[in-house]
């Protein structure tokens, strides 16, 4: 094999591993915007209302026949085991620890990662993040970090939206729908779910909302300041963003078992 050769092989994982270091390079500028950005809470409140309350009807509505699924489909499991009652426990752990926060941030990558994305690159592309460096204002602190913080602080309040209308929906399949005694479904998941569970939950969506909100920004940032390249940018962003919820995903869930 020629030195050609090998090298045309090592051209996409060399190029692979300069893209992570520009984006580890610009989550620290980023973090290191965020302290100035804090200072202004009305462009952070607006990100959080942007990203968090134009995104619950999806979560609601989601969340809902997520739940109605996960009913229908841990009945029908637990039942060849004798083991309806245990409904309320399946279904809320897993709602808790998996379902939830993937979801939530699959959901969140589609609908508010993509919208930030085309704000900033369409910012790129007529040249207001120039504008802005010509006067002094510095973008990382007036658009990019308002940005992050606004996903980051939504995520986990989506995630918690469409666990407790995940956790409806399934009651409402299991005791409407099955027969699942009620005060069986709700005294059993409260004995048998804790804390942990819940951190478990938590920690996984703040860890999607970092992710999520990060390439949102920094391919949105970097876009090509073209229409094609906003379009690219924006697919880069659910592609990237869906493939690192799962990896993080398989990493969080085998460090706390």
């Amino acid at each position: 094999m020629s030195n050609h050769d090998s090298g045309n092989r090592l051209f996409p994982v060399v190029g692979g591993i300069a893209h992570i270091g520009s984006v580890v390079l610009f989550l620290g500028n980023v973090l290191a915007a965020c302290a100035p950005a804090l200072l202004r809470p009305r462009l952070v409140l607006h990100q959080i209302y942007n990203c968090g309350a134009r995104s619950l009807v999806i979560i609601m509505l989601c969340g809902l026949f997520v739940g109605m699924v996960l009913g229908l489909q841990g009945y029908d499991l637990l039942a060849r085991f004798g083991s309806e009652s245990a409904l309320g426990v399946a279904a809320t752990l897993g709602l808790l620890k998996e379902l939830g926060p993937v979801v939530t941030a699959l959901l969140f990558a589609g609908r508010a990662g993509t919208a930030l994305t085309s704000e900033i690159g369409l910012m790129r592309a007529t040249d207001q993040l120039t504008a802005m460096q010509m006067m002094a204002v510095d973008p990382m602190r007036r658009v990019i970090a308002p940005r992050f913080l606004g996903g980051f602080i939504a995520m986990p309040l989506l995630a918690g939206v469409f666990n407790v209308i995940g956790i409806f929906g399934a009651q409402l399949v299991g005791v409407s729908v099955m027969g699942v005694d009620q005060g069986t479904f709700w005294s059993q998941m409260q004995s048998a779910v804790q804390l942990q569970d819940v951190n478990e939950g938590i920690v996984k969506s703040l860890s999607f909302g970092v992710t999520c909100s990060l390439l949102a920004v920094f391919e949105g940032y970097h876009a090509t300041p073209t229409a094609e390249g906003v379009g690219r940018a924006t697919t880069r962003t659910v592609v990237a963003s869906s493939v690192m919820t799962l990896v993080i995903d398989y990493i969080l869930t085998a460090a706390f078992l």
